[in-house]
This record gives structure tokens, sequence and C-alpha cells, in this order.
């Protein structure tokens, strides 16, 4: 297991099983072209851009191409990585035909030329020493971000604070916390925004 810096973006779920099992890092799927119109998921995605960078992993096939040239011209800012996996004809064991253009996908190429790939994209990786720590929405509630009459405004001026974009979805902000926040930092935010609310108290 090797741990990536950059948020990974992939097509679909099977893609990000796949990678699950060989990286630690924030992997993000599109849905396939579901991301041409979800603009709360292109916003999260510039946010990573901006922060970790983001490394985009599709297939090498027709449709695989045109998602990787919409986030390119989606994400203006920030740093943006491509990663290419090699042609290779075959069919995924779970799927009953091959796909139109008969190659492999993410999901179906092996390890090591995923890993191969990463490399030659240039990534951030590094074998992973330690279990990281994440915020979960548990925390979130705990922390009165979730849950409360006044959470949204709390959810926004803890983005601002963090200098990330105050729009995020909560699904959004926990995978960009989670990605390009220390943990500390989020706490010492946190903290801040108590203290405030009790001196308005």
């Amino acid at each position: 297991m090797i741990t990536i810096k950059q948020a990974v973006i992939v097509e679909g779920k099977y893609d990000k099983i796949k990678l699950s099992s060989i990286i630690d890092a924030v992997i993000i799927e599109t849905g396939g072209f579901s991301i041409f119109k979800n603009e709360e998921q292109l916003e999260m995605i510039r946010a990573l851009a901006e922060t970790t960078g983001i490394l985009v992993l599709t297939d090498s096939d027709r449709a695989g191409f045109q998602i990787r040239s919409f986030i390119k011209g989606a994400v203006q800012k920030g740093t943006v990585l491509h990663a290419y996996i090699p042609d290779i004809l075959g069919k995924e064991k779970r799927k009953a035909l091959p796909s139109k253009e008969g190659k492999l996908g993410v999901e179906g190429v092996s390890k090591q030329a995923i890993l191969e790939a990463l490399k030659k994209a240039g990534v951030t990786a590094a074998e992973s020493e330690r279990h990281r720590e994440y915020i979960t929405k548990a925390d979130l509630f705990a922390d009165g971000l979730t849950g409360a009459p006044n959470s949204a405004e709390l959810r926004r001026r803890l983005l601002k604070s963090l200098n990330l974009p105050e729009r995020l979805s909560t699904n959004a902000m926990l995978d960009v916390i989670n990605a390009a926040v220390p943990l500390q930092r989020y706490r010492e935010a946190v903290a801040a925004l108590t203290r405030q609310k009790e001196g308005q108290e």
C-alpha cells in the first residue's frame, strides 16, 4: 500500500474499489459522464486541485478521454496530473462482454500496470507507515457542523477560515478536509468557531 498525496479521480465504483486495494488516497468517482452536469462535484474537485492537487486516472477508451478532457477544461487552477493505463485487450471478470473498444479499464488492469502509470505521472507517493486519521460525519455532528439550527452557517464560516469554497456540500467538505486539511488545523478552526460563538452569547 502506498500513500498518494493527490486526490485521485476515477470513473466508477469498481475503479475505486480496485485502487483502494493499492493506494491510500482520497478517491473520487465521477459516475461516468454524470460529472458533466454535477457542479457540486466539480467544485469539490477544483478545491482539491488547489490544495492537494488531483490525479486523473480514467480508462483509455473514448469515454475515458472525454471525461479526462472535460476535467482538464473545467479545472483552471491548481495541480492536475494525468496517469494513463496501457491499451490492453480483454474483458473484466464481472462483465459478460468486453467494452465497445475491447480494452480493459482501470478495474481490469494489473496492480503493476497501475503502479507504473502512477510512476510515469510523477505523483507524490510513499510507503504508508501509519494509519491516517480521518474526520467522520460523527465528528461533524459532535462539532455542531451538522444537526443543529446554525450548522449551515458554522460550516460556511469553517470553510472560509480554511480557505475552501463556502458552497461545498457537507459530503464534499468532508472529502476535501480529509484530503487537504491536517487534523490539528481542523481542530483549531473548530475551536476558534466555538470561542466566537461563546463570545456572542
